[in-house]
């Protein structure tokens, strides 16, 4: 999370300068186009305040009545953007589209219109090509939208859906208020306006999906269960994983609890320096599991287990992803 607040703090400043040149130019040609756009920048600014909070408060550290932290945090905010983007966004910007379009209004002073449009599209440009470079540096050659998908930082994909999103709806509000100039027809400014809210609301279910299943608690990257293995396999007094279960607390934050399979003959000595060389050897591959748990048995521990039904381990948890 530390590098992630100068993005967001970068995009803030962008969409304040761009939310109050959209408001003035809405006002000076009456676009329904142009108001749904400075409403969603308005609401951009908003969203990029709760970030801020949400990074700010998942640093906090852990207590008694959070013993694993505040991590959850993030997601809690990022889920609450994902909500303003679908009503203060989408659901305004359809709203002020349909009014428009029931009841319209002569388009005036276009060109200024146009121009602020276009310098807002060069911000929101280099706003959202500042989040993909980011993106690709934090995704170490994974593929682009695969790394989208499975990344644990919400708050640079919130961004990244916003920025896209307003480079998009700023598009389509140049393109309708083009088209209304042309044909003298204001219903195509109005359309224009429903259909940035439309882009807006599938923006904001596609963030809400991503952080609903890290706030509710999803396993972390399939990189610490293979390293898990991989220490388990040489580690000369290890003789299986038996299982490994992550979780992803917050951004760069994991839980790890792992059940190895050691020798019923080694003493109480060997088995607890084996469980702390095993967890100083994942924690050293893998800096993000903050909090590691092992438990070690032997044989016939492993076949009670097995026997109970509760199978998930190492090879099931890489089948499933």
């Amino acid at each position: 999370m530390a590098g992630s607040t100068a993005h967001i703090v970068q995009s803030l400043v962008a969409n304040l300068a761009i939310a109050a040149a959209k408001g003035v130019a809405a006002v000076w040609t009456g676009s329904g186009a142009m108001m749904a756009e400075a409403i969603h920048s308005a609401s951009d600014c908003v969203n990029q305040v709760l970030l801020l909070v949400g990074v700010k408060q998942s640093q906090r550290p852990p207590d008694a009545k959070h013993p694993f932290g505040y991590g959850r945090a993030a997601y809690f905010w990022s889920f609450m953007v994902a909500l303003l983007l679908f009503t203060g966004g989408g659901v305004f910007s359809i709203y002020e589209g349909a009014h428009k379009l029931g009841h319209p209004e002569l388009i005036t002073n276009v060109p200024l219109g146009l121009g602020i449009l276009g310098f807002s599209l060069a911000l929101e440009g280099w706003a959202t090509w500042s989040n993909i470079k980011e993106l690709k540096r934090r995704a170490k050659g994974t593929p682009f939208f695969r790394f989208l998908r499975e990344t644990k930082d919400s708050d640079m994909v919130v961004l990244f859906g916003e920025n896209s999103a307003a480079t998009l709806g700023l598009i389509v509000a140049m393109i309708a208020l083009l088209a209304a100039w042309t044909t003298g027809d204001s219903r195509y400014d109005a359309a224009g306006g429903i259909a940035i809210g439309v882009v807006l609301i599938g923006v904001a279910v596609f963030l809400s999906q991503e952080v609903k299943s890290l706030l509710v608690g999803e396993a972390a990257d399939l990189e610490i269960t293979r390293a898990a293995e991989r220490i388990a396999v040489e580690h000369p007094r290890v003789k299986r994983l038996v299982k490994v279960l992550t979780m992803q607390q917050g951004p760069g934050e994991v839980i790890v609890a792992c059940k190895i399979e050691l020798e019923p003959t080694m003493s109480v000595a060997e088995v607890y320096a084996t469980v702390a060389e095993f967890e100083c050897s994942l924690r050293a591959s893998c800096p993000e599991v903050r909090w590691c748990f092992t438990e070690a048995g032997d044989r016939k521990d492993s076949e009670r287990e097995a026997a109970s039904g509760d199978t998930q381990g190492p090879v099931a948890s890489a089948a499933q992803s």
